[in-house]
Formats: C-alpha cells, sequence, structure tokens
C-alpha cells in the first residue's frame, strides 16, 4: 500500500509541473528550447555533434530549467504569485521560482545570424542558418536548419622573418605553436595564439608588446577548401614594443600610504639588489630578499615579476601590493620598479564562535579568542595566540552522555622563510614558511576521564607550484598525561579487555618527524579530470629506541623523563579522482590506505594515531567508529552492564567511496553513494579473535550505499546523507550480505538499519 502512496504523490507532482502552461494569457506560448539541425550528410558524426553542443549554448534565450522533464522553478513561480513584497510566497516567487520563457522573445533573426558567424569562425566560411518554430499546443520550439558547407584547413603557417629582435623572438615561438597545419580554421584558436605568443615575448623583455601588435592573414583561396596562414608583426608597431627591456634599479616601500606622493629615493636604504624606503623603520630591509625576484641587470621577465607580488602578499603584514615600471631611459630600454606596499593593522584581537560535526556523531561548539601579531619581531613573523574552549555533546552512535569538554591554549609563530637547517631558494609564486607552534589542552570525557596534553612541533612548509605542497615537520612533541580516570572506565577496561582503552590513559610521549606531500588540480573548475593525492609518513623515536635497546615484548621498557615513549612507524595515503560530466553532475571516488607500525617500546600504536571507520566522512551506513578491527565484534557478555563503548580502531585502514553529485536546483545538490572498507590489527590478538589483517581481508570489507542532499550556502555546505549497510562483515559469513532485507517501506528496517548524518562540507 505504501508502495502506491508514493507513485501517486510522484504523479500528482508530475501532473503539477505539467499544468504550467495554463497560467499564460491566451495568445502565450511557452518556449521549450532550440534544436539544431544539420542538413550536410558529410559530415561526420562527431563533428556533428560537437557543433551541436557549440551552437546551442549560443541560443538565447534559454528555456525555463527542468529536472527530468518537470519545470519545477517555473511550478514554484506559478504556485507563489502575489502582490505582497514581503513574506514567504514572495521569497519563494523571487528566489526560488523563475518566470515563464515565452516564445515571444525568441529572435530567430538574430540567433541565425550568431549561429551563422559562430560557424564560419570554426572553419564553415559557406555557412548559412535558417530559424523557424514549431509549435504544439501551449509550447513552442525554435528550430534552427544550418547548411554548414564544407570546413577549412590549414595547409601551411608562415612566421615572420628575422628582420630585428622582435620578429626574431615571434619566429622563435614557432615550434609551440597552437597552429597546426591540417587543423581546422577556429579564429578563437587565432586569439588564444596571439595571447600565447604575447606571453612569451613578456619572459623575454618586451614589456611594451601587445597582442594586438600581431597581425593574423590568412589565404583561403588556394584549392581543396585550404587555408594558408601568415603571422606578422604589424608596421605599425612603436619602437619601444620591439625593444627588449632591463631593470635599472628596484625600491621598495613597505609603508606606502595613498597620501605619499613623494618618491623619497634620498631615504631610501641599500640591502643587496633593492633599495628599502622606510623612514618609520617598520619592516627589516631582509623580509623582501625571497620577494624581490627581479635583479639589476635582469631582463623583464613577467613570470618573476608577479611571482614577486604574490610573494608580497603571502609575506603576512601586507593587505595590497601596487607596482609601478618608470622608462628611465628613452634613448634605451632601462626599466625602475617601484613596489608599494600597504600594511595590515599590526595587532588584532578576534573572537570566534565555532559550530562543528565530528566524525564520532559530536555536535558541539568552540569559542576561540585569538590574538595576532602580523610583524612581530619587524621580520614579517606572524605571532598568533589562541586560547579556546569547546563543548562536543554526543546525539548518536553508542556513547550518549560521554561527552567532551576542552579547555586550553595554543601559540605559534611562522616566519616567512626557512629557519634553521633548512634554506634553498625558491622562485616561484609561493613563500615558503617556518612554523613553531606549542599548546596544552585539557580533555575531560565525563563520567570517564581527565586528560592533560601537550605539543609541540617545528616544521617547514612551502610549494614548489599551485599544485604541490610539502609539510616537513623536523619534530612533533605530545605528551599525555591522565589526571584521572573513573571507576566505570577502568571497569570498561576490564569487561572488554581491549588494550586500546588502557593506552588512552596511559601516561606517554610521542615524539619525531613527519613529512607530507600533497597534490591537488581540483582547484581549477575549468578542467574535466582531477586528482586530490596527499601521503604522509610519521615515526616516533625510532633513533632512540634503538640506542636505548627498548623491547616491550622482552620487558624492556624505556622511559623519558620517568614516562614510557611510543615508538612507531605510520604511513598514509588519500587519493581522490573527480570526474565532471556536465557543470550540473560531478562524479567523486576516494581511496584511503594506511598502516602503522608499533614496535621496540611500545606494542599499539597511540591512541591518537590509530585508525577509525565509519561516520559522515567514512562509511555512511555504518555508525562512526563501530566497524572492525576485521569480523570481530565485543561479544554483549562481556558489556553487560556497561553503558559505553570504545571506539573500534586499528593498525591498518582500506577504504573507498564512489559518489555522484547532481544539482537538483537553486542551492541544493544531490548525491548517490557506495562506501567499503574497514580496519585491521596488524597482529593476531587472542581477545579479539578474527581481528588481525590477513589473506581473507576482501571478505571482510563493510558495504554501503545511500543518498543524501547538499545545501551549498557559498559560505558552507551543509550536508545530510541517509545510508544503509550492504555487507556487514561482524556476522557469520554466509550472513553478512543484508541487501536483500532492504524495505523502504518498513519502518522498523528503517529504525534498525537508516543511518542519518548531518555534516558540514563534502565527505571528500
Amino acid at each position: 500500500m505504501a508502495k502506491f502512496r508514493y507513485i501517486f504523490i510522484f504523479l500528482a507532482l508530475l501532473a503539477s509541473a505539467c499544468s504550467n502552461t495554463k497560467y499564460l494569457a491566451p495568445n502565450q506560448k511557452l518556449y521549450t528550447g532550440g534544436e539544431i539541425k544539420i542538413e550536410d550528410k558529410d559530415i561526420k558524426k562527431s563533428d556533428a555533434k560537437e557543433l551541436k553542443e557549440d551552437l546551442n549554448a549560443l541560443l538565447r534565450p534559454q528555456p525555463n530549467s527542468s529536472i527530468l522533464g518537470l519545470r519545477f522553478k517555473l511550478w514554484v513561480y506559478n504556485k507563489t504569485r502575489t502582490n505582497k513584497k514581503t513574506g514567504l510566497k514572495h521569497y519563494l516567487n523571487t528566489h526560488i521560482g523563475e518566470p515563464p520563457v515565452l516564445v515571444s522573445s525568441v529572435d530567430l533573426e538574430k540567433n541565425s545570424s550568431i549561429l551563422q558567424n559562430r560557424l564560419q569562425n570554426v572553419s564553415y566560411f559557406l555557412a548559412q542558418v535558417a530559424g523557424d518554430t514549431i509549435s504544439k499546443g501551449k509550447t513552442a520550439k525554435a528550430v534552427y536548419t544550418v547548411h554548414a558547407g564544407p570546413s577549412y584547413h590549414y595547409r601551411s603557417i608562415t612566421f615572420p622573418k628575422s628582420n630585428d629582435d622582435l620578429d626574431t623572438a615571434v619566429a622563435g615561438t614557432s615550434a609551440n605553436s597552437l597552429l597546426k597545419a591540417g587543423d581546422k580554421y577556429n579564429l578563437d584558436v587565432i586569439k588564444n595564439e596571439r595571447i600565447r605568443i604575447d606571453a612569451r615575448l613578456k619572459e623575454e623583455g618586451f614589456f611594451y608588446f601587445a597582442p594586438e601588435d600581431l597581425i593574423m592573414r590568412y589565404d583561403s583561396t588556394v584549392a581543396n577548401h585550404q587555408v594558408d596562414m601568415f603571422v606578422k608583426v604589424k608596421d605599425a608597431t612603436p619602437d619601444e614594443a620591439r625593444w627588449i627591456y632591463k631593470i635599472r634599479d628596484i625600491y621598495v616601500y613597505p609603508k606606502f600610504s595613498l597620501r605619499d606622493t613623494a618618491n623619497k629615493l634620498d631615504s631610501a636604504v641599500k640591502y643587496r639588489w633593492y633599495n628599502v624606503i622606510d623612514p618609520k623603520k617598520t619592516v627589516r630591509p631582509f623580509v623582501f630578499k625571497n620577494s624581490v625576484l627581479l635583479h639589476p641587470g635582469d631582463t623583464y621577465n613577467r613570470t618573476k615579476h608577479n611571482a614577486s607580488l604574490n610573494r608580497m602578499i603571502n609575506l603576512g603584514p601586507f593587505s595590497y601590493v601596487k607596482n609601478r615600471f618608470e622608462d628611465v631611459t628613452p634613448d634605451s630600454p632601462f626599466l625602475d620598479i617601484y613596489y608599494q606596499l600597504t600594511q595590515y593593522k599590526r595587532k588584532a584581537l578576534s573572537v570566534d564562535l565555532l559550530a562543528r560535526q565530528t566524525s564520532a556523531y559530536y555536535n558541539g561548539t568552540q569559542v576561540n579568542l585569538n590574538f595576532k601579531n602580523r610583524n612581530t619581531f619587524k621580520g614579517a613573523e606572524l605571532f598568533l595566540l589562541t586560547l579556546f574552549a569547546s563543548t562536543d555533546l554526543q546525539f548518536g552512535g553508542t556513547g550518549n552522555g560521554y561527552n567532551i569538554y576542552q579547555f586550553g591554549i595554543q601559540p605559534s609563530i611562522s616566519f616567512p622563510r626557512f629557519v634553521g637547517p633548512l634554506n634553498f631558494s625558491t622562485e616561484n609564486a609561493f613563500i615558503p614558511h617556518t612554523i613553531l607552534t606549542g599548546g596544552y589542552t585539557l580533555v575531560n570525557r565525563t563520567k570517564l576521564y581527565n586528560l592533560n596534553s601537550f605539543n609541540a612541533s617545528f616544521g617547514y612548509s612551502w610549494k614548489p607550484d599551485l599544485h604541490k605542497q610539502h609539510d616537513l615537520n623536523l619534530f612533533n612533541l605530545t605528551y599525555v598525561d591522565a589526571a584521572s580516570v573513573s571507576q566505570l572506565y577502568k571497569d570498561s577496561i576490564a569487561k572488554t579487555r581491549n588494550p586500546a582503552l588502557a593506552h588512552v590513559i596511559n601516561n606517554q610521549f610521542t615524539f619525531g618527524p613527519s613529512y607530507s606531500y600533497t597534490f591537488n588540480n581540483n582547484t581549477d573548475d575549468s578542467r574535466t579530470n582531477s586528482i586530490y593525492y596527499n601521503g604522509k609518513v610519521s615515526e616516533s623515536a625510532s633513533l632512540l629506541g634503538l640506542i636505548m635497546g627498548a623491547d616491550t615484548v622482552a620487558g624492556k621498557v624505556k622511559k623519558v623523563f620517568g614516562t614510557p615513549f611510543n615508538q612507531y612507524v605510520k604511513l598514509e595515503n588519500d587519493l581522490r579522482y573527480y570526474h565532471k560530466f556536465t557543470p550540473g553532475l560531478k562524479f567523486a571516488t576516494r581511496l584511503q590506505v594506511g598502516v602503522g607500525l608499533s614496535y621496540g617500546n611500545s606494542t599499539m600504536l597511540p591512541y591518537s594515531q590509530q585508525f577509525f571507520i565509519g561516520g559522515p566522512n567514512s562509511l555512511r551506513g555504518f555508525q562512526a567508529r563501530s566497524l572492525g578491527p576485521g569480523a570481530y565484534v565485543l561479544p554483549p557478555s562481556l558489556n553487560k552492564g556497561n553503558n559505553f563503548l570504545a571506539d573500534e580502531s586499528g593498525d591498518i585502514k582500506i577504504e573507498a567511496n564512489a559518489e555522484f553529485r547532481p544539482k537538483l536546483f537553486s542551492i541544493v545538490e544531490g548525491a548517490l553513494f557506495v562506501d567499503a572498507g574497514n580496519i585491521w590489527l596488524l597482529r593476531p590478538n587472542k581477545l579479539q579473535p578474527s581481528a588481525a589483517f590477513g589473506s581473507n581481508f576482501i571478505n571482510q570489507m563493510a558495504v554501503d550505499a545511500g543518498f543524501g542532499f547538499r545545501f551549498n550556502l557559498t559560505v558552507l555546505v551543509l550536508r545530510t546523507d541517509f545510508g544503509f549497510p550492504l555487507i556487514k562483515p561482524e556476522l557469520p559469513a554466509s550472513q553478512r550480505t543484508v541487501i536483500d532485507g532492504i524495505d523502504y517501506t518498513n519502518a522498523r528496517w528503517h529504525g534498525a538499519n537508516m543511518i542519518f548524518n548531518l555534516a558540514i562540507g563534502y565527505p571528500f
């Protein structure tokens, strides 16, 4: 009966959407879009398809948007018509609704002319286009009949001969030309070719050259529908555009104001190859040695100049950078450069109020009080001191009532350069940073324990280019001290026999280096395919443990300042692939593989370094951190009378996710997803049978599926996901596949299997 109810609702919505035309006036017709008909039978199907897509994008106006043929926005507009200027109806009508697009607004002659012009610009010089409308009841569409004719191809590309420096430089770019013999004539490619040549010449000192100084002539009278293309520098190009410019002097103004009208060259302080004009001495001159990439005597190079501007902004204290070039020797090509920098206020105090949702179903708030000094020692150092307090309340999963409260302080200082043992030069647009951090956190988990946690780190972060980043910490130090532990928690350790629980409250040191590499070209929206990869390796006390002969298994537990230290090596990999079918439909996948090996002074990874799985950003059809390790499940008899269940953790993690992301309407996006994965112990543990990684690991993979909605509010993405399990590894092997038991119409099935996730941001 419920199934028929859903069908009835769908049909009702369909009928409502189809009734949009009843709101039209008697002589009005709803425009349903344009159609391109290509009459030329000798055009290849692939070329015809590409042409249709290209020409369809030029048609105006666009018809009302639709989802599966339903014009939802138009339906909202018709249903919410009102004369009021405020209220819900007015908001829905003006922000979500969409007025009808009428066929009377279509200019067939203008569209035909635009299409014909476009065809001529993409090699079809003899093209003809005629437009007409076809009506059906209260709707109508436009049909454009295209007679494209033959396409014209390049027979030869000729660059200028070597008459002067400029002609030589233009000819020198020919090896990378976008114009190739045999390709179709294309005006867009010709425009891009002029821009490409200009960009190349700007790297070689032609400061005043512009794309407009090139003329691209073609001869289409040659036989067999071919074109000869001639790339030529205009005869009227001025001498300044033909000269190769060099740099004479460089001036930096660290405290520039718009009220400053004088150059103040008499107060310039020479530092190596540039001059600093800063009478109040707000910034030390050496600060710019990694930012001023051009030197006196260098040939002007636009890439180095733009990289200098980016680096000056990335220094931190400066909100705005303006540059000026002065042609100082009219009879010979030399330039003076003036960099004028506007500073932020040096000190600032701010308060942040944050709301968050973590992977373990904790919903909470955090208050940060931040003090910031952007130029601490007059070397563009950023000092940040944060005092924070947070509360996380667990509303879902297995830990209701075991809330977490945290209080702490975190000072950090970032130097916009390499400080210490590493010091090498880079000339891209990104400033390297040396980062020193410290901190203290008091963690109070209600009813369970109080922990004191101290941390410190020192390391470097740098980017070779836009898509790559390296993060190297020479040391990370963490010291954990249990201030108090409740009897309930101690009983949980005894009942569950889970050594990970005991390790959480053990006093311990963790110290060692870590290195992370990130590649991400997903920042470019124009890409059809993009990749994100992060790899990280970290370790603790490997050398110290070797020197001291640490061996916990043999009873040789070594200590630092009276406290045992953790010894491990850990490797993590996160690979993501994104494919964009259309601007409104994307496909995203993720693969995570990680392994941690504890040895010497440790029998397990520290709690903060263990792997967990399940929850809003992981396997969404399972409770957070409830899966694994392997096929192990805590027997109910061991947890009798205990409301607290420990987060399941492991030494190995394998997880894979796939998600379709269609845009539905307005700010609403949809998602269909499948997740798979699990965690395992690296070594067998008799207290946790079937928990260790082995040859049958593939049969212990959990699988779920589901759907969700994302509300893109620009400043953040609010996400809701509904997941349900397909394979449960903790069940007996013959019962793990539970897909046969799925019943969307059964409320009991929903309560037992459907997991609702509320989160901020995309899962990956």
